[in-house]
């Protein structure tokens, strides 16, 4: 159980704290504004490290798309500065608030590299950890230590920043972070197909993301899933594709209608316009069909050519409702007995060609008696108990936060 708060201003008070509980061999829960803590195993520790009070925006380059942000600034504070430049962070970071049963609009810069998040957009422009330029962190020995810098290019030394990031706190905590930014597209409009299967529907999405479109999002929304997602005016009740195009206006135009033609042999080619088109992407990254229950949710990751035969073994199998991102690469998955399901959901994605399961949404008790993360296979889960040892020798930052012994 946690007895109390920690609420440093300063990496210096920081790097005190951790040292401190590192010679005393204290746990310490990692905690930002708390919208991701019910991800990942649960913590129980002694102390909470809260980075709340570690917020601000250092640093904003619009001309040399660069932003430097302590660890605990809101990222609705980053996201406003940027849109108010005409630019965004392109990898479209997802809010697992609505999901987990907190507020929308509590992601901080910290939680958002500790778990390497990254919505529609992954596809074309990578995740969190790409976009990364440096990082200032203290480790679990309470130390400070600096990784990249506020340039594009920076090869010197060991790639930190994308280790640290997806680790979930345990490795370090960061403080200090600088990201590269791009330009906003103009305009965005999505491309929709009515009615198709779902192997009819990732064969589209393939064909789209094979062309010339530059497509910049592809998800299929099996029948009702579409109607909850909350968007006004688009609550179709039937199978839903959508393809989402970016850029300037005519040059969306274009390719709007090269990829209908391309994509002809589907069906008719629907076109939803750019305030609409960015409220069902906002919706899909959000995976807001899920929000609001309790059911277990797993975030699932394969290829895309053998998405729509898992998810077929799945319905047969199991009591589960579902839907696709990245092209049918990342299935979105919600057990309707409340079951967690855990071996025969990991066997099926083994014998489809491979990937990983994540545990997004359970009860504290269940998310401590079942594996929440992929288990890694034994020498690269080595790998990681070294890196842990030689960041946090004692142990003591997110304790079994991602596995059970560390």
């Amino acid at each position: 159980m946690t007895h109390s708060a920690i609420t440093p201003a300063t990496a210096e008070e920081t790097r005190d704290f951790l040292a401190y509980a590192a010679a005393e061999e204290l746990p310490v829960e990692i905690l930002g504004q708390g919208s991701k803590r019910a991800l990942g195993r649960p913590v129980q520790t002694a102390h909470v490290l809260d980075l709340s009070r570690l917020s601000g925006v250092e640093v904003y380059e619009p001309a040399e798309l660069v932003l430097t942000a302590k660890a605990g600034t809101p990222m609705a504070e980053i996201e406003a500065l940027v849109a108010g430049a005409g630019q965004e962070l392109s990898f479209e970071p997802m809010d697992f608030g609505p999901l987990l049963g907190e507020a929308a609009g509590k992601s901080t810069l910290g939680g958002l590299i500790g778990a390497n998040l990254a919505g529609p957009r992954r596809i074309k422009a990578g995740a969190a950890r790409d976009h990364i330029l440096g990082l200032d962190a203290v480790s679990g020995r309470g130390e400070i230590f600096r990784s990249g810098g506020r340039v594009v290019k920076n090869v010197t030394g060991y790639d930190l920043p994308r280790a640290l990031t997806g680790a979930y706190g345990t490795l370090a905590v960061s403080t200090l972070i600088t990201l590269k930014v791009n330009p906003r597209a103009e305009t965005a409009a999505s491309l929709a197909l009515n009615g198709l299967s779902d192997a009819a529907a990732v064969a589209a999405m393939c064909a789209a993301m094979g062309s010339s479109a530059e497509v910049s999002a592809a998800a299929h929304l099996p029948e009702g899933m579409c109607q909850r997602l909350g968007v006004a005016g688009e609550d179709r009740p039937g199978p839903v594709t959508l393809l989402r195009l970016e850029g300037f206006g005519p040059s969306v135009e274009y390719r709007f209608a090269n990829l209908a033609k391309r994509l002809a042999e589907f069906g008719p080619a629907e076109r939803i316009g750019d305030a609409a088109s960015k409220a069902l992407w906002q919706a899909v990254r959000d995976v807001m069909p899920f929000a609001g229950g309790r059911n277990p949710v797993w975030r699932v990751s394969v290829p895309p050519a053998s998405g729509a035969e898992l998810m077929q073994r799945l319905r047969r199998e199991m009591p589960v409702e579902g839907f696709y991102d990245w092209s049918g690469g990342l299935l979105w998955l919600q057990m309707l007995d409340g079951e967690v399901r855990d071996v025969p959901l990991r066997a099926a994605i083994a014998d489809h060609g491979g990937g990983h399961a994540t545990l997004i949404r359970a009860s504290a008790a269940t998310r401590a008696a079942v594996p929440v993360f992929q288990p890694q296979p034994a020498p690269l889960a080595a790998l990681s108990r070294r890196l842990k040892a030689q960041f946090d020798p004692k142990g003591i930052l997110n304790p079994g936060r991602m596995v059970a012994d560390a």
